[in-house]
This record gives structure tokens, C-alpha cells and sequence, in this order.
């Protein structure tokens, strides 16, 4: 055993080779890899907010795949496309690493499908405009990438590198949605009231994905104290803000918070009170598409079951054939 302590209490503690191990990485802001030692609430932790993280990217799909068709040129079609197939893609990524933890797919995606597993709230909203794909790549990948580019950093190795990928395609996102309601703000009256309706639509719930205000949030300090998290909710959410306000200046559009002011002495812009009881209906399965979302993946699930179990037999198959050959190699070289 050796011992350590604690700048707080001023008390030594007392810990295993492996934790003082693990502790000595997460201090010297070192990764921690799937080989090595951790604590089991560190595991749980991570496999939580990663598959969270995965199925939202799922999830997040179906808003969009919507518009695929009804998108107003060939250009735009295939843009949105390329979109929709990268958030798939970080999907895999995101069940990869959570994989790497011990967790494996089927649970998670079980979890899912059964209605167990958290996703972003934000997906549960609908998407009546095509003004709607601008505002959910100005807004909903850019609250992303806010929250999701300090994950870099995440002291949990395949969690970080991953994200680093992601975040690149979620800044093209972003510049795309961007464009998207630039375009429509340069259109005529109806287009630009299109683009301002969808900003008023899709404002606040961007702000709730950072999750609720500090004092309220269970997981944050110890996420922040194993360094998985780098910034609060709250420090995010306001980082975000600060961003947001010259941009919608250059777009033209308001955004819809009577209270939005800069505060000379902190030098960042005050937000008016966000409305905890809608993010906390949606969060509990009573937002406008919940039940819609995740019916069609279970839908989608039961689908692709033929796949899976075609691709299940074509493997067994093959192992089966590569057993057999080793083997009649092993009785010629014996006799």
C-alpha cells in the first residue's frame, strides 16, 4: 500500500499500487488505456456517457435522413447525405470505444431500442422547415462542438481519439448549417422569416444539451475530477453563448431571448432563465418525438435482423472453414 495527501483534508490516504498508479496518470494529465487499471466507477462512468453518446449520433440521424428528399437541389441532397452517413460513422467510432471498456454492442444497443438508454434531448424535437437543417448545424452541432472539442483531451484514451476525428466533421456541420440559414437570410421576406421561425424553435433546447445547471448535475464533478470532463455545463453553455452572438449578427437573425445583455464587467453576455421543466419532460420520454424516434429504431433494428443474422452465418462458416483446413495441415504434417 502507499499513501497520499490530500490538499482538502489534509489526511493521508491510503491506496492500492493500482490506484496510486491511476491516480499519478490522471494528475500528470496522461491517458489511460483499456489494458490499464481503473476504478470500476470510472469504467461505469465512461460506458455511460459514451453510449449516450453513441446512440445520440443514432438517433440524430432521423431528423435529417427526413429532409434527404425534400432538400430544394442535387447539391444540398448530397451535402445532407454525406452529413447523415458521418453521424453515423461517429456513432461506430463512439460504440468502439465504449466496447474497449468491456460493454458490448448488443447491450447497448438493447438498452436503446428498449427505452433504458439516454439520448440527447435534443433529437426528440421535430423538424417542420428546411430552415430546420440550418438551425440544427448552427446550433445543435455547434453546441456540439463546444462540449465536444475539450473531450480531446478526455483522459480516457480510445474516448480521445475518437473525438478528435469527429469534432473535424462536426465543424463542417456546422459551417453547413451556417450557410444554410445565411442563404435563406439573403432570400426573400418568407425565406428569412423561415430561417428566423427555426432559430426561435431550436434556441433554447441547444442550450439545454449542455446539460442542467451545476448545483443540479450528479456526474459532473466526478467526471471533472478524473478529467473525462474539463469545463461544467454551465462554463460551456455561457462559452457558447459568447459565440453565438456575433454570428447571429452576421446571419441577421434574433435570437429569441429578451434578456440577452452584455455584462461589462465579466465582459461575456448574460442569458435569460432557460425553462429546466421542458428540458426535464423530454428527458423523461414526454417531448414532441420521443416515442416517434425511438419506434423507428426499433423499426430499423428489426429490419436489418436478416443482415445480422446472414453475416452471423457467413462468419461461423468461414471459422468453421479455417478450423477445418488447419486441421487436415496438422494430420498431414503428423503423418
Amino acid at each position: 500500500m502507499t499513501s497520499t495527501i490530500t490538499p482538502d483534508r489534509g489526511a493521508a490516504v491510503a491506496f492500492s499500487v493500482e490506484e496510486q498508479q491511476f491516480n499519478d496518470l490522471i494528475e500528470a494529465d496522461s491517458r489511460i488505456e483499456p489494458r490499464d487499471w481503473m476504478p470500476e466507477g470510472y469504467r461505469r462512468s465512461l460506458v455511460r456517457q459514451i453510449s449516450q453518446h453513441a446512440h445520440s449520433e443514432i438517433i440524430g440521424m432521423q431528423p435529417e435522413s427526413n429532409w434527404i428528399t425534400r432538400a430544394p437541389s442535387l447539391k444540398r441532397k448530397a451535402i445532407l447525405m454525406a452529413k447523415v452517413q458521418d453521424e453515423a460513422g461517429h456513432g461506430l467510432y463512439l460504440y468502439s470505444a465504449a466496447q474497449t471498456l468491456g460493454a458490448t454492442r448488443d447491450d447497448m444497443t438493447d438498452a436503446l431500442i428498449a427505452g433504458k438508454a439516454r439520448y440527447s434531448s435534443i433529437f426528440n424535437y421535430p423538424t417542420p422547415s428546411w430552415a430546420d437543417m440550418g438551425s440544427i448545424g448552427w446550433l445543435v452541432d455547434g453546441a456540439a462542438i463546444c462540449n465536444q472539442v475539450p473531450l480531446c483531451r478526455a483522459s480516457y484514451g480510445p474516448y480521445g481519439r475518437a473525438m478528435v476525428r469527429i469534432c473535424k466533421e462536426e465543424s463542417f456541420h456546422q459551417r453547413q448549417g451556417f450557410e444554410i440559414l445565411l442563404e435563406l437570410m439573403q432570400g426573400t421576406a418568407e425565406q428569412r422569416q423561415m430561417a428566423q421561425d427555426s432559430v426561435d424553435r431550436w434556441y433554447w433546447p441547444a442550450l439545454m444539451m449542455f446539460g442542467p445547471p451545476d448545483d443540479d448535475s450528479p456526474n459532473s464533478a466526478q467526471s471533472m475530477a478524473w478529467k473525462i470532463k474539463r469545463h461544467s455545463n454551465d462554463e460551456l453553455r455561457q462559452r457558447f453563448v459568447n459565440m453565438l452572438v456575433p454570428q447571429a449578427a452576421v446571419l441577421g437573425v434574433t435570437l429569441p431571448d429578451s434578456d440577452l445583455h452584455f455584462n461589462e464587467e465579466t465582459q461575456q453576455w448574460d442569458l435569460g432563465e432557460i425553462d429546466w421543466t421542458e428540458f426535464h419532460e423530454v428527458l423523461a420520454g414526454r417531448g414532441a418525438n420521443n416515442a416517434q424516434r425511438l419506434q423507428r429504431r426499433r423499426d430499423a433494428h428489426e429490419e436489418g435482423r436478416w443482415v445480422r443474422e446472414a453475416a452471423a452465418a457467413y462468419a461461423s462458416k468461414q471459422t468453421a472453414r479455417k478450423e477445418s483446413t488447419l486441421t487436415t495441415e496438422l494430420e498431414t504434417a503428423a503423418s
